[in-house]
């Protein structure tokens, strides 16, 4: 007989199988047991009867958390499970007995769980964010290569900063000061200028001493970037990006949404196009709810970006922001110099920002005033440069914070639990 995985039973109804499980969970009812098993796959309840088999049903009893084993037994239909079937085991096979587990079915505080958090991990509701984390992931690749988009790989290591800025982790090259990316962006710029249509997906990281539910110290970022693009058609593709991850995950996790207790009609309802205001309308908008001390210059906080989302329902972009709070490689708005032509994607439900984006600056001699500016030294940045100097064009990205969008989609309060192993401010393991 083949081993089957718990996901591959629903298609053996009234078969046979084994699977190869661990125990989550068992409770006893008098003369049956019920033994909660997972393999990686998925959960499923298995029902071991005592008149069917005494000796079977003692050695379920006898079962410890996270011991793992052969189970067989026969696929029944069950509307009552979420998987949509169970098990009524015939035979076990013990192949290690664990002792002791550490997480127990009870309460556990955070840090506990994120001291554990390699067997955390086991958890049917860390589980569900992983898949969901995955399925997003896949859906970011299909959309891409439908849509023409070639992936490049930036480097982790860089000479310069992407944003001009001081967070950077500084390590050594040799003999050179080096950093770990902040973002692949530049890079991106200089792919598009070859490729076309492209984007990079990877891991970056930021030095920032934060302690917030959506800051993590190291992440994952998609940043796509795009040449002969304007800034209006990089919206555009943005929204179908979002709106394609949504319907992906609503389509292939419906068990996990379910696990997580997440409501699938909030999601159902992202459609684009989304929204859109600008900075200074938002402004407006946060004076009216009484965010009376933010004025036109400064940067949005949590609560000014979640007050300005539960306005709308919905995601929104906030547009066009003032030059001196962006990047300096940000285009500005030809009608406007004192704002850029950005935006910032908003999520709904308090989950901040997870899209990034603006046209980039095509024209040499406003690179160069830029460079002036910010004091950005030909060495570590004349490359980017050089970009304007030969064949350059209107192009246009962004970027979309892959944890911020997991936690958004799964409705997970805190971005800690939508990587396998979290980086923050005082962890560094496991």
């Amino acid at each position: 007989m083949q081993n089957k995985t718990i996901k591959q039973t629903v298609n053996h109804v009234g078969e046979t199988v084994t699977i190869g499980a661990w125990l989550t969970n068992k409770r006893s009812s008098g003369k049956i047991a019920f033994l909660q098993l997972r393999d990686g796959t998925g959960f499923i309840q298995g029902i071991v009867v005592k008149a069917a088999d005494e000796d079977i049903f003692t050695k379920a009893k006898a079962l410890t958390q996270e011991t793992s084993m052969y189970v067989t037994g026969l696929v029944k239909a069950d509307e009552r499970s979420p998987l949509g079937v169970e098990l009524e085991v015939t035979d076990i096979e013990i192949i290690h007995e664990a002792v002791d587990y550490p997480i127990t079915p009870k309460e556990h505080g955070t840090e506990f769980l994120m001291d554990h958090r390699h067997l955390w991990l086991r958890s049917s509701k860390q589980h569900a964010q992983m898949v969901i984390r995955d399925q997003i992931i896949r859906a970011t690749y299909e959309f891409f290569h439908k849509e023409g988009f070639v992936q490049v790989d930036a480097p982790i290591l860089t000479s310069t900063s992407a944003e001009g800025t001081t967070e950077l982790f500084h390590t050594k090259y040799f003999d050179e000061d080096a950093y770990l990316s902040q973002s692949g962006q530049l890079y991106m710029e200089a792919a598009a200028m070859a490729l076309g249509r492209v984007y990079s997906f990877g891991p970056t990281f930021r030095a920032e001493k934060s302690k917030t539910r959506r800051h993590l110290i190291e992440f994952w970022m998609i940043e796509p970037e795009m040449a002969f693009c304007t800034h209006e058609e990089s919206l555009a593709i943005q929204e179908a990006y979002v709106q394609h991850l949504v319907s992906s995950v609503l389509e292939h996790c419906s068990v996990e949404l379910q696990t997580l207790n997440r409501d699938p009609e909030m999601l159902k309802k992202i459609l684009a196009p989304f929204p859109r205001i600008t900075y200074t309308k938002a402004i407006e908008l946060l004076h009216e709810k009484g965010f009376d001390d933010i004025v036109w210059g400064d940067d949005f906080g949590a609560p000014h970006e979640t007050a300005i989302a539960d306005h709308f329902d919905l995601p929104v972009f906030i547009t066009h922001y003032p030059t001196s709070l962006k990047a300096f490689y940000m285009k500005p708005d030809p009608n406007n110099s004192a704002v850029v032509e950005c935006a910032d994607l908003i999520a709904p439900e308090g989950y901040g920002e997870i899209i990034g984006g603006s046209a980039r600056i095509d024209d040499l001699a406003l690179m160069e005033e830029r460079y002036k500016e910010h004091n950005l030294d030909q060495e570590s940045y004349g490359w980017y440069l050089d970009l304007r100097k030969y064949g350059s064009v209107p192009h246009a990205g962004f970027g979309l914070g892959l944890e911020r969008t997991v936690a958004w989609i799964a409705g997970i309060e805190h971005v800690r639990e939508t990587i396998p192993f979290p980086r923050l401010l005082n962890r560094l393991t496991p």
